[in-house]
């Protein structure tokens, strides 16, 4: 830009001019193509020579204007981090030097960056940027060991560290005026980058710049790096950075660390919310605990935002202890009230869904055995729910096909969803896209959405079982799933019925069925690993967890099954085959561990910053898939699934031992301050006391001298 204002173009060249006046009666066709004309080849030839002469010329100015963009830039601190930087700086053209502790010349070679072990040596280069990618703990002492007097006095100093207040504070004290200081914080890294830093943030404050334009200009020129790399480039005052890093930036590696101890793995039944924890969990943990512990330590905002986390999961522990406590305080009190009743010889009845009694009375055959109550037992801080059921249970019937006498389309089904709130419809809406006949049926009037869906709506329970339904789908919440199936007439349904769920667990709705319905139904456990939010976009790939955990072997119930389940599959969803116990250990591991770390950091009332980086904006988005859902349903996650009190053991263990190891850290460093000034002050008491005794020797060394002399 300097050069290009300097710039005075040359005068013109009067020699050409005559040349170009000889040459205008004349046509040029004629000066090329008639032999007789060879002497007016030669104005031709220097007319040539002449236009290059100016093309070369403003390709020269254009270098010139190039080169006055490119920046001599010394990077201190040549790790991870500063490597990193180095790709792109080289890459668009600036001198890069560097120095570090550790030799790193061989990979500065391949980088095309000069290397040098001493850092006077580099001074000596006079770099006009001095870019400190120290981590934040060494700052200081990277800062004591430059020879700043070997530096031109107005050279830029800039930091990319991940706190602002403290290099801005460290920078102003330790930098005679002369220096000029930018503060600034990349919000990326090596992993998060490594596609490229569109869009990414890039937060800078100039804190001091000299008046002078080309320290201006060469600040712009800086900054002009990363906006040229597609940066979104936000000026920001430090103290401002980090509040609002505290809520963001911390609370994305705190997060990713505490999931980082739980050693999570990928599952076949991975959500997309789990697998976005995965991927925070890997650019996190590739990042050292020094770096998450100087955000730390070096942030004042960071402690309290680490104590509003403890909060909050304690918070969601006690309300899920606490409502847990009322279910077993009732449980125990209804079993409590039926072994009174057993031992004082009363018939109890207890009604199953064919419309027979089963009838407990005192006086029992020997060896007969009966469901006595539910219980709970606390182990290891883990509530386990079990169940005690008759040993002599009855040999499932042979299955028997009853065909179906529906008329029409054979490949159709009639599927009635019971439960026909926000997913119940919407399941519907694809199963009625594949032309099968939809009937539902609610505690609440859903009759105008199912109109619009092309569902038939029946506010009666016998009405719909009445219509002989091939599929009854319950689509009801998990805690409510027990008193629904009761409720249902299933006496009035044909025996060969195929009974399917949708639950987030699955043991339970399992043990329920097969405790509940008779033996002539076909049971079908299923999980649609995904919801209204996380599959608006289509199921593709999503996983859809199945067990058939009884089904008739006559043909037209296989093929029954299998229909149903080509909904799924011609979804394109990832169909996976297993059983219902091996599905919850997986679930608690991801899916209760996912909706568990969204459930606290609700709590927290997370907001967008204008400096979000791609971990926090994931944690954004887990918060608001995860806050759509029921309380209920998480509740279900954890009450109802064996495996979810040790996982939120884990949780609540991961974060004490995170804490302890970030308080014991800082807790040795204060007793190193204490100690050394304690050292001092001794060192001081005791040159007073030599200085005393000192002194006093003298005095009576003196007193001696004068009765001597006397």
């Amino acid at each position: 830009m300097l050069g290009v204002s300097t710039f005075q173009p040359p005068r013109p060249n009067p020699s050409l001019h005559s040349s170009i006046r000889r040459l205008k009666p004349h046509p040029p066709f004629l000066s090329v193509f008639s032999p007789n004309t060879t002497s007016s080849c030669k104005p031709l030839r220097i007319r040539a020579i002449d236009a290059a002469q100016l093309f070369d010329h403003e390709s020269k100015l254009a270098q010139q204007f190039h080169q006055a963009q490119k920046l001599k830039i010394a990077i201190v601190g040549f790790g991870n981090f500063g490597q990193f930087l180095a790709q792109t700086l080289v890459r668009q053209g600036h001198t890069v030097l560097a120095h570090s502790r550790s030799d790193y010349s061989t990979v500065a070679r391949q980088l095309g960056v000069t290397f040098f072990p001493n850092p006077h040596d580099l001074c000596e280069e006079h770099p006009e940027i001095i870019l400190l990618s120290s981590s934040i703990i060494s700052t200081q002492h990277v800062l004591l060991s430059l020879p700043l007097q070997r530096l031109k006095r107005s050279t830029l100093f800039v930091d990319v560290l991940s706190v602002k207040e403290f290099p801005k504070n460290l920078l102003l004290e330790l930098l005679p005026s002369d220096f000029d200081i930018l503060c600034s914080h990349p919000m990326f890294g090596p992993e998060s980058a490594s596609r490229g830093w569109t869009g990414l943030p890039f937060v800078f404050e100039k804190v001091r710049i000299g008046d002078e334009e080309h320290r201006i200009a060469r600040c712009e020129k800086f900054l002009d790096v990363f906006s040229r790399e597609g940066c979104r480039m936000v000026e920001m005052s430090c103290s401002d950075h980090d509040r609002f890093a505290a809520g963001s930036q911390f609370i994305t590696h705190t997060v990713g660390r505490v999931l980082e101890m739980l050693m999570l793995e990928s599952t076949p039944i991975n959500t997309k919310g789990y697998e976005s924890l995965l991927r925070l969990v890997e650019n996190t943990a590739g990042d050292s605990f020094d770096l998450y512990y100087g955000l730390f330590m070096f942030n004042k905002n960071s402690l309290e935002m680490l104590e509003r986390l403890d909060f909050a999961f304690e918070d969601l522990r006690k309300q899920l202890i606490g409502r847990l406590h009322g279910v077993v305080r009732k449980q125990l009190f209804e079993s409590a009230a039926k072994v009174q009743a057993l031992q004082d010889g009363f018939t109890v009845p207890e009604y199953s869904q064919n419309g027979s009694a089963l009838v407990l009375s005192s006086q029992h055959n020997e060896g007969e055995e009966y469901m006595l109550l539910l219980f709970c037992s606390l182990i290891n801080g883990g509530i386990f729910l079990l169940m005690l059921r008759s040993c002599d249970v009855e040999e499932l019937n042979k299955y028997k096909s009853y065909g179906s006498d529906q008329s029409g389309d054979k490949s159709k089904l009639k599927i009635a969803i019971v439960g026909f709130g926000n997913f119940g419809q919407f399941l519907a809406k694809t199963i009625v896209r594949y032309g099968h006949q939809v009937l539902a049926y609610s505690r609440s009037d859903y009759s105008h959405v199912a109109q619009e869906l092309g569902v038939s709506y029946f506010n009666d329970a016998d009405d719909l079982c009445e219509q002989h339904p091939e599929v009854i789908l319950l689509c009801t919440s998990i805690l409510s799933t027990e008193k629904v199936l009761k409720s249902l007439p299933v006496q009035r349904l044909k025996r060969s019925t195929l009974f399917v769920d949708v639950l987030s667990v699955k043991e339970f709705p399992r043990n329920l069925f097969l405790q509940h319905l008779p033996s002539y139904f076909d049971v079908l456990c299923t999980h649609p690993m995904f919801g209204p939010e996380s599959g608006k976009n289509g199921w593709k790939g999503l996983p859809f967890v199945y067990d058939k955990v009884r089904v008739g072997r006559d043909e037209s119930r296989t093929s029954r099954c299998d229909q149903f389940l080509d909904i799924f599959a011609s979804e394109g969803c990832q169909m996976v085959e297993m059983s219902c116990a091996e599905h919850d250990w997986h679930a608690a591991g991801s899916q209760f561990i996912t909706h568990t770390t969204g459930r606290f950091l609700e709590k927290l009332e997370l907001e967008a910053t204008p400096i979000d980086t791609k971990g926090y904006e994931t944690l954004l988005s887990l918060v608001e898939n995860t806050a759509g859902d029921s309380f209920d349903l998480y509740y279900g996650l954890f009450l109802y699934n064996i495996n979810a009190m040790e996982q939120l053991e884990r949780f609540d263990l991961a974060i004490e031992l995170l804490k302890k190891r970030l308080f014991d850290r800082l807790h040795s460093v204060y007793r190193k301050q204490v100690f050394k000034n304690e050292k001092r002050l001794h060192d001081l008491t005791e040159r007073s006391m030599l200085a005393e005794i000192s002194e006093d020797s003298n005095t009576v060394s003196s007193f001696s001298n004068t009765i001597d002399t006397k």
